[in-house]
């Protein structure tokens, strides 16, 4: 049948053209068939309303009845049971602030180290992937923040957790950083509407380098506590829960395991070096989402472990990896928080160190066991004093191996100011012993300060060693080396040539070059000799000064010649 068969299209002058073309009879066989189909569904439809009217007998049916409830085998319930009344919503409001523009390092730049984290960071860098995330302030928090209807105060959330019942309790810093008015709303307070806010805070102290504060809250009565935990016993593996405020749903408690431990995530330089030293993190993927930050994670004892501070996420929200303070440094931290300077003191012997030099690097210049390669030693600090020099390694304290800088920094940094710790080094492969005063970090690079490029600069555009490193070097202009306080020359980097050896590790443009493999280079020609020797397979180590990272002192790039 075409189209035109259809009965929509039916017609008188389509019955009349139908029968002229003898297709009557198939026309009327078309409509005694949906006719007896209307008709059929009359009577079906009849027939059902006439079964709803009648009454069905349901006496056969039995009621469904609510159990008694029913304590589950797993232990995570009894935890956030127990941990939950301690958990608090913390709610800022600040006025807007002048973002500032951190200028990064440029690509390569080998900033030194001090033994206690000052220097060679980005602590602005970091302070913005907190925000971003986290509810920092600003209003930043992914969906955390907003503004009133004026325009001028701006509101972000973020958790904490109590852990003294007179009201003191730990938070990010970030959480609380530059905030005008901090609320604490408890886990039993009731919701007065949009306008309750919570009980007023106070800062009692911050810590920048660990992101960690302490607020309190005024009280009649004792509040409900966590405990701390022993965060050397969390392993990799382990049940922990992370509970908070993600996106203002205050007390949502979230489960993962441990999934890695002394991690560090602070925004790297060019070359890599870490913004800040005193981060090491318990990585987790409980989900940890903008407002958890503060808030504490959990072990399966019911003990606090670490504080939630950061994720890593590409959709500002979740994706399995965060990271928590862990309680070891929490303690520390708060204890010297409370106390009567509240500000954190960390000791320092007063040297200057490239935190991740190369393989190479560590070869040359390095020892079997580690250590640490000496870069600058600070005037007037501990090590000075005690006779230490750049190019020294530090393999031990106090008879303990140092295997790396970190290992260092956890050493030296929480010690007592004024007491003494020995020092093991190596002085071009010799061992030796120094007894150093351990001063205050803050006060030991107070006087450092940032230097910047001498743009002046003309160094020699042919170099002999363009073929074989890929640079050319030039005299040291008289105030670059006044700058830098050069004693014995060296050469300035005049070009490096993409591709080359050079390139590859990082040896920039506008940098000194004082040593190769130990050997000094006073000038060009003692440069051109040394470099004559160098063969494919070796081994190469460039001792530098530039006058961009501050403090100045020496660094190391180096690798294998090609």
């Amino acid at each position: 049948m075409t189209t035109s068969d259809s009965p929509k299209n039916f017609s008188p002058r389509n019955l009349v053209d139908k029968v002229r073309s003898g297709r009557l009879a198939t026309t009327f066989v078309v409509l005694g068939a949906l006719s007896i189909g209307v008709l059929a569904g009359s009577v079906l439809t009849g027939r059902v309303s006439g079964k709803e009217g009648q009454k069905i007998d349901s006496s056969d049916a039995r009621p469904l009845t609510i159990p008694n409830p029913v304590t589950l085998s797993n232990g995570f319930s009894q935890i956030a049971k127990q941990i939950g009344p301690a958990v608090v919503n913390i709610n800022t409001e600040s006025l807007p602030k002048q973002s500032v523009v951190t200028r990064r390092p440029r690509r390569g730049a080998q900033p030194q180290t001090p033994d206690e984290g000052q220097g060679g960071g980005n602590q602005g860098d970091m302070q913005d992937f907190f925000n971003r995330f986290f509810g920092g302030q600003g209003g930043q928090g992914g969906g955390d923040g907003d503004d009133d209807a004026s325009g001028g105060t701006r509101r972000a959330l973020g958790s904490g957790f109590i852990v003294d019942p007179r009201g003191y309790i730990i938070t990010n810093n970030h959480v609380v950083d530059k905030a005008d008015k901090i609320y604490v709303k408890l886990a039993d307070d009731p919701d007065g509407g949009p306008g309750d806010q919570g009980r007023p805070a106070r800062v009692i102290g911050v810590d920048k380098d660990t992101d960690i504060a302490v607020i309190k809250i005024e009280t009649n009565e004792p509040l409900p506590t966590v405990k701390l935990g022993n965060s050397d016993g969390a392993q990799v593996g382990d049940w922990v829960l992370a509970i908070g405020s993600p996106f203002g749903l205050s007390h949502t408690v979230s489960a993962g395991i441990v999934s890695a431990k002394n991690r560090s995530i602070d925004e790297p330089s060019a070359n890599g070096v870490a913004a800040n030293q005193f981060q090491k993190f318990i990585q987790t993927d409980a989900a940890i989402n903008p407002g958890n930050s503060g808030g504490p994670l959990v072990d399966m004892n019911g003990t606090v472990v670490g504080m939630n501070t950061a994720i890593y996420t590409q959709s500002m929200g979740s994706q399995g990896v965060g990271f928590a303070m862990p309680s070891n440094i929490i303690v520390s931290v708060y204890n010297m928080l409370i106390g009567p300077d509240h500000k954190v003191v960390r000791g320092s012997i007063g040297i200057q160190f490239q935190a991740a030099p190369s393989s190479a690097v560590n070869r040359v210049y390095g020892s079997k066991t580690g250590g640490v390669i000496v870069g600058s030693v600070v005037p007037g600090g501990g090590a000075a004093k005690a006779g230490l020099q750049p190019d020294d390694v530090i393999i031990s304290a106090d008879g303990r191996t140092i295997k790396d800088g970190d290992d260092l920094v956890a050493d030296i940094s929480v010690r007592r100011v004024g007491t003494s710790v020995k020092i093991g080094y190596l002085r071009a492969g010799k061992p030796g012993t120094a007894n150093v005063i351990i001063g205050d970090r803050s006060k030991t690079y107070s006087d450092l300060g940032a230097n910047t490029e001498d743009e002046n600069a003309s160094p020699a555009e042919a170099d002999a060693a363009q073929g074989k490193i890929g640079i050319t070097v030039g005299p040291v202009p008289s105030a670059m080396a006044s700058k830098l306080g050069l004693k014995n020359g060296g050469v300035l980097v005049g070009s490096v040539r993409t591709g080359s050896f050079a390139d590859e590790i990082n040896l920039l443009k506008g940098t000194v070059i004082t040593k190769i493999n130990h050997k000094p280079v006073n000038d060009e020609a003692a440069f051109r000799s040394i470099v004559a020797g160098l063969k494919p397979g070796d081994d190469v180590v460039f001792v530098i000064r530039d006058a961009r990272i501050q403090g100045g002192g020496n660094s190391y790039v180096g690798g294998t010649l090609p």
